[in-house]
């Protein structure tokens, strides 16, 4: 099973060489790295274009930017990856092996957070416990998927917060996740610029008002 790595972007230039130049090997090996930007005012685009197989410029919004590079992808899995994270060393083979041994149509990785704090450590495990104990990912988390379960559930809601969320509730119709306990790293940007404690209190802030029903398009307008 050949797997399509789908990596949205917004001014990711700092970060997107970083994030491509490991996924090289697989790339040699068949499976497929599509680059989705949103419209970047910085080289994003122009630094992808060599590392992926397809880079374009798609929709603005993580959603619908993920939607559009999924009907490009021409492989079996679909996995979509943050433009600041980095896989582990095996993640083809875990997510190959993972779902043909647990019959699950999708899951995740475990993440670990990139700065050395000791808050962010236990931040980790916090964000990895609550999403095995409920069954919900986060995009942070590198969700993947088989592409025809992505398109059964009509992808991403175009939305602009809240669309991990909101596609793991319909995917566990299908199937729990798989939880690949090996994690891959994330970016701690936005905790240390906002401050760790600020950041945990927000997001628990938005995903209870989301589970009371709030609308993304008010949530959104409180994380930027």
């Amino acid at each position: 099973m050949k797997i399509s790595i789908i990596i949205p972007t917004y001014n990711e230039s700092n970060n997107i060489t970083a994030t491509l130049a490991p996924l090289q090997t697989w790339r040699e090996q068949g499976h497929e790295i599509i680059v989705v930007d949103g419209g970047s005012t910085d080289n994003t685009l122009s630094l992808s274009n060599e590392l992926a197989d397809i880079a374009f410029q798609g929709p603005k919004g993580r959603a619908a930017q993920m939607n559009a590079g999924a009907k490009k992808a021409s492989n079996e899995i679909l996995l979509f990856l943050h433009a600041d994270t980095l896989l582990p060393e095996y993640a083809i083979e875990l997510i190959q092996n993972g779902l043909t041994t647990s019959q699950r149509a999708w899951g995740r990785f475990d993440v670990r957070l990139s700065g050395k704090q000791t808050t962010l450590r236990i931040v980790e495990r916090m964000m990895n416990w609550r999403s095995r104990l409920t069954g919900i990912a986060t995009g942070d988390q590198g969700i993947f998927v088989f592409k025809h379960d992505f398109d059964r559930m009509e992808g991403f809601a175009e939305i602009p917060l809240m669309e991990d969320v909101d596609i793991s509730k319909r995917l566990k119709r299908i199937s729990r996740p798989l939880c690949i306990r090996q994690p891959l790293t994330t970016s701690s940007r936005r905790w240390e610029r906002y401050g760790i404690y600020r950041t945990i209190f927000l997001m628990w802030r938005l995903r209870l008002a989301y589970f009371f029903g709030a609308s993304p398009e008010r949530l959104a307008r409180l994380y930027s």
